[in-house]
């Protein structure tokens, strides 16, 4: 396991219902081991925003952040969520579908009698470690588009 670099966020995860804490912390090893195959993503931080583990990529800013936690309304329920304003949940979805339960366009729920669906979990933790990355990537540069312009 990735030890705790912020007391806080080892906090957090103490205080987390036994019943899904096992899964929060194979969540928060998964983003760890993802993020170590991408070398573009470079070091991870590990904080909290709004009282959540964060993971944000402040070396290389190619990602979006993501964040973890348990559903204190429904017992026994989690959920990795990302930021809102971007396309990832809504492409999860359209990748995915059925396989995962989702909360509009900000998270996938889980619950702890459900196994843990990695390959795909990895998939999706990889597009937000990667995101601004790709939308560069996607990007056409601006003297391409003036040189169409003028042809």
């Amino acid at each position: 396991m990735t030890p705790f670099s912020d007391p806080r966020v080892a906090r957090v995860f103490a205080n987390f219902p036994a019943t899904v804490r096992p899964q929060l912390l194979k969540l928060r090893e998964l983003i760890f081991k993802t993020a170590a195959a991408k070398p573009e993503v470079g070091s991870l931080a590990e904080t909290l925003k709004w009282g959540q583990p964060s993971y944000l990529t402040p070396e290389t800013n190619s990602g979006s952040t993501i964040r973890l936690d348990a559903l204190p309304r429904k017992p026994g329920g989690y959920a990795l969520y990302f930021h809102c304003q971007t396309s990832l949940v809504e492409n999860f979805r359209k990748r995915f579908g059925g396989k995962f339960r989702y909360e509009g366009n900000r998270a996938l729920l889980f619950s702890a009698v459900d196994p843990i669906a990695t390959d795909n979990v990895r998939e999706c933790i990889s597009a937000a470690l990667t995101y601004h990355l790709d939308k560069k990537v996607n990007r056409t540069p601006i003297g391409q588009l003036i040189n169409r312009l003028h042809h």
